[in-house]
This record gives structure tokens, sequence and C-alpha cells, in this order.
């Protein structure tokens, strides 16, 4: 009989909460009675709008740059993403004394590119419709020797990302359920990984915008699927197909996938500012969409919803809470 070994385990999660101790904020566990008695079950949020970079993706980011060796480090670092990634890798770059090329499609929103060239990253635009990310920055990474951090497809990243969801249960106790939003798949790797090595028994709940069911599809096939890049406010979720190393990953733990409407997303966004007092981002807000618009039955006890990011400009954050984009 052959076994294979998982590309991230919970020991690979703890070593990484190791390492990002100090460097990433112990983010913030909100509740609401409102939203408890809306859900029915008593909800924890794991806030990582209040993460370094605004978003969670600064665990992995850092976790991965920092095993780098040196000779690399002196090289440089690449990555491509829509915006919070490429924030998280351009500070991990510069707390690390390194530099960074991020590629980043054409329509990303302008705060997360103007962050991520505040904290001092070369930007490479590409038309996310018709381009292929990936391609473009390992070709970019050949030609200058860079490292490249991809944004969820590297054991070191899914590990990081994990951490968000061990800090919860290390304050909550053990969970009945716990959703996280899914675009790569990267969040939702590591978070399944440290909670069902924590707690067997928790139900892992990804949660995808209706255009961007590309994970749920895979699911239910066996087998990664590709879409067509989709239209959604969550463009943290506008993906086209899961990793593969994450969906190796989500195939073993994830339980079911929720879907929800941009509309569903926009409530959600509304409902954590005026009753929470907080700005989520769209691919943020999906879980708690998921909850609040009754996407996921059977809930009760304990509840856990990692809010994976805030990263949305004022001007545009009005537009989406007004019904807009």
């Amino acid at each position: 009989m052959t076994t294979t070994t998982p590309p991230v385990t919970l020991d690979d999660v703890l070593d990484a909460a190791a390492r990002l101790k100090g460097v990433a904020h112990r983010t913030p566990v909100l509740r609401s009675r409102t939203l408890d008695a809306l859900v029915g079950a008593e909800v924890f949020l794991k806030c990582e709008n209040f993460q370094r970079v605004g978003a969670f993706k600064f665990r992995g980011a850092y976790n991965a740059a920092s095993r780098l060796t040196a000779d690399q480090l002196a090289r440089g670092i690449a990555a491509y993403s829509s915006g919070n990634h490429a924030q998280a890798v351009a500070l991990a770059a510069r707390e690390l004394g390194t530099t960074a090329v991020i590629v980043m499609p054409e329509d990303a929103p302008r705060s997360k590119r103007a962050a991520t060239e505040g904290y001092g990253a070369e930007i490479v635009t590409y038309d996310r419709y018709t381009g292929d990310r990936e391609a473009i920055t390992r070709a970019l990474a050949a030609e200058r020797g860079l490292a490249l951090v991809p944004p969820y497809e590297h054991p070191h990243v899914m590990a990081g990302q994990g951490t968000a969801a061990l800090e919860l249960l290390e304050e909550t106790g053990e969970l009945g359920a716990l959703l996280a939003p899914v675009g790569g798949g990267g969040l939702m790797a590591g978070s399944a990984t440290a909670a069902k090595g924590r707690c067997p028994g928790v139900r892992m709940i990804g949660v995808e915008p209706e255009a961007g069911d590309d994970t749920k599809r895979s699911l239910e096939a066996g087998r990664r699927v590709s879409i067509p890049v989709p239209k959604t406010i969550a463009d943290g979720q506008a993906l086209d197909t899961p990793g593969e190393l994450t969906f190796s990953v989500n195939r073993r733990l994830v339980d079911e996938i929720a879907l929800v409407t941009d509309d569903e997303i926009r409530h959600a966004m509304r409902f954590a500012f005026e009753r929470l007092k907080i700005v989520i981002e769209p691919s943020g807000a999906s879980p708690l969409a998921a909850l609040l618009s009754g996407r996921v039955g059977g809930l009760s006890g304990r509840v856990g919803v990692i809010v994976s990011g805030g990263n949305v400009d004022a001007e545009r954050f009005g537009r989406l809470c007004a019904g807009g984009d």
C-alpha cells in the first residue's frame, strides 16, 4: 500500500506560527448577539482585516519568504496577485531587506495597487481575462533571477495562512463548524489542516461567489475543473480553477462549499459596518454572507468565521454598500 504525504500538516502550521510570532498581528475575534440570533449559533469572527496589509495574506507570504536563502533574498522576489498577496509579498520583502516585483491585473482595485507600491514593490500589469498571470510571472522571475512566492500554491504559504484558524481555535476552543472564503484555496487548505488537526469533527465550509464556483464544481467532479474567469465584486475570489496543491488538501478536508451572490456579499458588508463597526472587503465578507443568507444549514453551537480582509477604498466601499460596484 502506498501513502501520499500531504503538502501541509499541522506541524507545518505550528512551525509557521512560531515563525510569525511577533511579526504578524494576532488579530481579534469579534462577537455579535444580533448575529448569533440571526444564525442560531454562537459565531466567532476572526478578523484578519486587522492583519498587517489588511488581510490574512501576510501570514503565508512572510512564512514562505522568510525561508528563502540569503542568495535568493539578495536577488529579490516575484509574485502575482489581484491585490492582497501583492501587498503581503511587498511588505514581507521590505521586512526581509529585499525587493519585490508583482504582476497584477490591470483592473486591480486602485487602493490595493497603491498600497503595494507604497511598500516599495515594482508592479507589472496584465489583462486578467486574456493573460496567464502565472506564466507571465514565471517568465519574469526566470529572466531576472527572482524567487517566486505564489499566492496559494506553496506549502509554506498554506501553512502560514493556517495560523489564522489555529489562533481562532486557541481562543474559542472546539468549534462545530468553520467557514472561510475560497479563491485559490490556500486559506482553506491551511485552515482545514489546522482545524481538523485540532478538532477532527469540525465541519469545514468553504464559501465562493456564485459566479466563481470552480472549487465547488471541482469537489463535485473529484478533479480540478476550470471555468471562465468570473466577473464578481469579490475580486480576491475571481479565479478560474483551484490550485493543484490546495485542491489536493481541500478535497480531503473540506466538507462542503456554499455559494453566495454579489448582492448577499453587499448585504454582509453593510451588516458588518453597521452592526460590528468594521470594514470588510467583498471576498472577506463572503462567509458572513453565507451565514446571513441562510446558505448553510444545520448550524448550532460554536461557529468560526475567517474574515479574510478589509482592503477596499472608501469610494468603492460606499458604492458597494449602496448596491453598486
